[in-house]
């Protein structure tokens, strides 16, 4: 991963390479960002960049790593023996116990990053097989932080670690590194990625600078959708609008997470509308036939289409962001919601997405949300 293959944020990567060449390089340092944004693949290049041993100048004055050297091809295969990595992990019928640390996972996690550097808890959980159990970063994780670093760097500038997600470590194993955060080895590194800040220890907060990762630009998406996946420009704009700023939810849609959202979501909005119970129990029992990112991504279409329908009727033709059956369908909904209906509807949406990461049934939590969405549509 180099700094090139990220779409935009231009200004966080001019201030991480300045970092390095002034000298002032913080020895923690935390990307955040919301999910599906280039928190993480921006780490993922930063450490690249420092143990590249022939940093190259690009054609528009930026430098980057060189993808050539022995340190960059070592970091194509995230097998740098000098960059660890830290992540929620969980137990499955093959881990348990004490075993239950990232390094029991890499090869899945190699696997993860090849295949979506901009991927979510939800999908790294899948791509393990934990996604029925809850996640975290445990005491015994922090011990082997503490471990690895205190070994010497085998080949590169830097010791890098890694840690995706700390805002699931335990307050133990956060404890647990605050010295080592605060006073590491000499060229030792810290890349923290959080997704949710507020879920950290202040401790840990104040041992590191941070640097804030927005949410990806519309044309940045398309463009990155056109020029990597070789989608046609229209489709990729479609999945640009639908995507809220996340490179995650861009990718689930051109790789058919659950590419029928719409109509899924526009038969649901009818039977609450009709307030037919029959098949809404029906619904929800397809419902929870789907897989979980499916289910965050039907909830998560559903908080889109809210927010055109906010808008909709105050928005000039031009700003509209919608086309075809999705147009049309905003048109309609936008006559019959009030703005307090769209904005209770949306609160119920984002309390159930809450509750499934949380593992709640997925039947049991789509009926209910049905019934009072329906309950909220006829008020």
């Amino acid at each position: 991963m180099q700094f090139a293959d990220i779409p935009g944020l231009e200004e966080v990567k001019t201030s991480l390479i300045n970092s390095v060449k002034n000298n002032h390089l913080a020895h923690a340092q935390l990307f955040f960002g919301p999910e599906g944004s280039g928190n993480l693949a921006m780490a993922l290049a930063f450490a690249t960049y420092l143990n590249c041993t022939n940093r190259q100048m690009s054609l528009d004055g930026s430098e980057d790593a060189c993808s050539q050297c022995p340190s960059c091809q070592k970091m194509s295969r995230f097998v740098h023996p000098d960059v660890h990595y830290v992540f929620p992990v969980s137990a499955t019928k093959n881990i348990s116990g004490k075993d239950v640390v990232s390094s029991s996972y890499l090869a899945d996690w190699r696997n993860f990053l090849t295949g979506n550097p901009y991927g979510t808890i939800s999908q790294w959980m899948l791509q393990y097989g934990g996604e029925d159990k809850q996640v975290n970063i445990s005491k015994e994780e922090s011990r082997h932080i503490v471990r690895n670093l205190s070994l010497k760097a085998f080949e590169g500038n830097y010791k890098v670690m890694i840690i995706w997600l700390p805002e699931y470590m335990h307050v133990s194993a956060a404890n647990g590194i605050l010295k080592i955060l605060e006073e590491p080895p000499a060229k030792t590194i810290f890349l923290l990625v959080s997704s949710d800040v507020e879920k950290l220890l202040t401790t840990i907060l104040s041992r590191t600078q941070i640097f804030k990762i927005r949410g990806f630009k519309d044309e940045e998406i398309s463009r990155y959708l056109v020029q990597q996946h070789e989608l046609p420009e229209e489709q990729a704009a479609k999945a640009a609008r639908m995507a809220n700023g996340s490179m995650s939810a861009a990718l689930g849609s051109i790789n058919e997470v659950k590419d029928n959202n719409h109509s899924l979501y526009s038969s649901w909005m009818r039977l609450c509308y009709e307030r037919n119970f029959s098949q809404l129990i029906q619904m929800a029992d397809d419902f929870h036939q789907l897989n979980k990112d499916a289910q965050k991504s039907l909830l998560l279409y559903g908080l889109n289409i809210l927010r055109e329908t906010l808008v909709y009727p105050y928005t000039s033709e031009e700003l509209v962001r919608l086309e075809g059956d999705e147009r049309m369908f905003v048109e309609r909904f936008s006559k019959v919601m009030s703005w307090d209906k769209v904005q209770l509807i949306a609160e119920k949406l984002n309390e159930s997405l809450y509750h499934l990461e949380r593992n709640a049934s997925p039947k049991i939590m789509f009926l209910d949300l049905s019934l009072q969405v329906a309950g909220i549509i006829k008020s």
